[in-house]
């Protein structure tokens, strides 16, 4: 059985990720973030493991395709 203290509220969630709680509502609604429900209120809960996940995706540096050097003159 899944432990309640291995989730976030949505506020607390969205500190952890230096967002705001909408802009965690709008990942969710866009599919980009997994959301758990609690069971008693039905208050959105997030895994601290699928935040973690989601920073390391977040943070992966960017490789654009290598640019040709400019010619000297």
């Amino acid at each position: 059985m899944t432990k309640l203290s291995e989730y976030l509220r949505i506020s607390e969630a969205a500190e952890y990720l230096g967002v705001s709680p909408n802009t965690l509502r709008n990942w969710e609604r866009d599919g980009k973030i997994v959301i758990h429900r609690h069971p008693m209120n039905g208050y959105r809960l997030f895994k601290r493991e699928d935040l973690d996940a989601l920073l390391r995706q977040v943070q992966e540096p960017y490789d654009p395709t290598p640019r040709r050097p400019k010619k000297a003159r």
